[in-house]
């Protein structure tokens, strides 16, 4: 008998609906929800308003004295209240180590207490009470929001289960895990984590042939900075590159205009030091509301006041900033950006007159003084016909429609932000996969052991530009044991790298003859700020002669290691057979000369292995491997022969 599920009996419109596929932008200050509309046969991507008919959502998530759990407008309106359990900027961090620089700058600025987690070392937060929260917790909250507005817009409860959130391009492989997380613990399938540029990209590119071309995406949000170079034709977005800020946005311009009504006040205040007020908890709340509402102002009006009555110790605050001013003080920050716009034109091979459009991301691109920055870089106006608040939330959508199976004709190719690969013998750093690499990607490289008998390698993988490990950031180890003892070099050991669509890494390590393999997912230990990243390429690039020459001597070293164990390996399997055969062809000291050759050079190679990379520069390995290259002609010279004669 068949039998028929229930879904099965419900009408076509519900059962569509029940797998809808969202989109979210989940922003260090706002965030979105957005789904594909189909309407007179024409599918487009929508915003959905929250419960209080607004397009976007503050990412800020409070709890009241009852534990209550208050999710964006509303949570915002009572943080001057509430500022130790009202938390925002959240994002900033999201899988990371309480010990990051990036974590110990925001402790100096934000309201509430951010404290180090005992079980894994990330940077939580705290309530008034103690209670510990992750970052992927808060998130979770603005996501359940969110959710909940699709639900009741789209009419279905319960029934959005599945969704694409977008992440910063520069976010690593804990940050994304960490969002996904996020995801999960709001009862969601996060399907895809899209980088935001390039959801950008796709809200701006979808619909206009016209917009095909070579579109660079300029997104400076909340909290990120990421640049983004795509090719767009036919429905095919391909990344050519990527680069930016994982701790650079309108925070830290709110920041700065903090800072500087602080010291403003404490100048004309009586008996007040900038502690007492930093340490008042109440008053820092209500001083960075009012500099985000100045900053935004001076968007739209050359000069605002900033009136706090009864600031501190009853004494008013009044402060008047221009534009020019906020300009000045914050000129440090805007700077910022323009070295990894200029990393991804080179990393995508072209020059800034090959730009189509540029496509402006995030609310502080708002500010005029940046839009003005981007166009001297480009030698054009920035394409402002896109929303720079929704236009995420739109691409993730779009993305969303593409799983589902709602829009057709569209690919997707994302990329990789750094080189990825293995320690090899040597401190050697051996890539896999390089940076700005089109992912999805998996990639195969054989390698074998440095050690005869050797049954276990440490898998260690790393990220960055230089050509030695120690130069570069570990992210993640593990051990492949029981391959069967063999000489070293003998043993086939595929290392293979995996990176899915989300960016996520999957690391494995497999010995052919034995069958035995490992394999991790890799979450890094640390995120990597944007002065990190950069100061990685830089030294790559100064260093890159002179760890290609550290390189190549422990490549040659290598070689004469395996070539001298070879040749005396096979000098002793046939020693009793050549002995006798030396004697009776007067070749004694033939053999004895090798053989000591062959100790010499071998002790030379051992004591070399033993020094600092720095010193090996120093060493003739060229001529080393001349010698060795001789020993071992002259060796298989006298091995034929006098196996011959036998």
């Amino acid at each position: 008998m068949l039998r028929l599920s229930r879904r099965q009996f419900l009408p076509r419109s519900i059962r569509k609906l029940s797998t809808k596929v969202i989109g979210i932008d989940l922003g260090t200050t706002n965030s979105a929800v957005a789904y594909i509309s189909d309407s007179n046969n024409k599918k487009s991507a929508k915003i959905i308003e929250n419960e209080e008919g607004q397009r976007t959502t503050p990412s800020t998530v409070a709890y009241d004295k009852d534990g209550k759990v208050i999710v964006g407008q509303r949570a915002k309106r009572q943080s001057i209240l509430n500022p130790d359990n009202t938390f925002y900027a959240t994002k900033r961090l999201i899988g990371r180590l309480y010990e990051d620089d990036e974590v110990t700058r925001d402790k100096k600025n934000m309201p509430y207490a951010i404290v180090r987690s005992p079980t894994n070392g990330q940077a939580y937060v705290a309530l008034k009470d103690g209670t510990q929260k992750s970052p992927s917790e808060i998130a979770s909250e603005v996501l359940k929001y969110l959710k909940h507005c699709a639900e009741d817009y789209l009419n279905t409860e319960g029934g959005i289960e599945k969704a694409v959130i977008t992440v910063p391009a520069y976010f690593n492989d804990g940050q994304r895990q960490a969002t996904k997380e996020a995801g999960k613990l709001a009862g969601l399938d996060v399907l895809r984590v899209v980088n935001e540029p390039t959801a950008a990209a796709l809200s701006f590119g979808i619909d206009e042939k016209q917009n095909n071309g070579m579109i660079a995406v300029y997104d400076l949000g909340g909290g990120t900075f990421d640049i983004s170079v795509l090719d767009i034709e036919d429905g095919v977005f391909e990344v050519r590159a990527t680069n930016g800020d994982t701790h650079l946005g309108g925070e830290d311009f709110d920041n700065v205009v903090v800072d500087h009504l602080l010291e403003q006040f404490v100048k004309g205040a009586k008996a007040v030091s900038r502690q007492d007020v930093l340490k008042n908890r109440e008053a820092m709340q209500r001083l960075k509301d009012a500099a985000e509402k100045a900053k935004i102002d001076l968007s739209h009006v050359k000069e605002t006041s900033i009136s706090i009555p009864f600031f501190f110790n009853s004494e008013h605050l009044n402060v008047k900033i221009t534009e020019d001013e906020l300009d000045s003080m914050t000129m440090h920050l805007i700077e910022r950006t323009v070295e990894p716009v200029e990393s991804a034109l080179r990393d995508a091979d072209i020059e800034p007159e090959d730009i189509d459009d540029v496509i402006l991301v995030g609310g502080m691109t708002r500010m005029p003084r940046i839009r003005k920055l981007v166009e001297d870089i480009f030698g054009k106006k920035p394409n402002v016909s896109v929303n720079p608040d929704e236009t995420v939330a739109l691409g993730a959508a779009i993305q969303a429609g593409v799983l589902s199976g709602e829009i057709k004709n569209v690919l997707l190719l994302d990329v990789t932000p750094l080189t990825l690969g293995i320690e090899t013998f040597g401190g050697a750093f051996s890539p896999l996969i390089p940076r700005n690499t089109t992912v999805p990607v998996k990639k195969t490289e054989v390698f074998s052991t440095g050690v005869d008998g050797q049954t276990g390698v440490d898998i260690k993988v790393y990220q960055g530009e230089r050509g030695l490990v120690k130069d570069n950031t570990m992210i993640g180890d593990f051990k492949l044991t029981g391959i069967k003892p063999m000489k070293k070099g003998v043993p086939q050991i595929c290392v293979t790298f995996d990176i899915d669509a989300d960016g996520i890494i999957n690391v494995s390590a497999m010995e052919k003859s034995s069958g035995k393999n490992e394999s991790i997912k890799v979450v890094p230990r640390s995120g990597m700020s944007e002065e990190e990243i950069q100061k990685i390429i830089e030294d790559a690039n100064r260093n890159r002669e002179l760890d290609n020459k550290i390189r190549t001597k422990i490549e040659l070293l290598n070689k004469c290691d395996i070539m001298l164990s070879d040749t005396a390996s096979v000098f002793e399997q046939y020693r009793d057979t050549l002995e006798r055969n030396v004697k009776e062809h007067n070749r004694e000291q033939d053999l004895v000369d090798i053989v000591q050759e062959v100790n010499d050079l071998k002790g030379i190679v051992d004591e070399i292995k033993k020094m600092d990379s720095d010193k090996i520069l120093e060493v003739d390995v060229d001529s080393l491997k001349k010698d060795v290259d001789a020993l071992q002609g002259r060796s298989l010279k006298v091995f034929q022969e006098l196996m011959a004669k036998k």
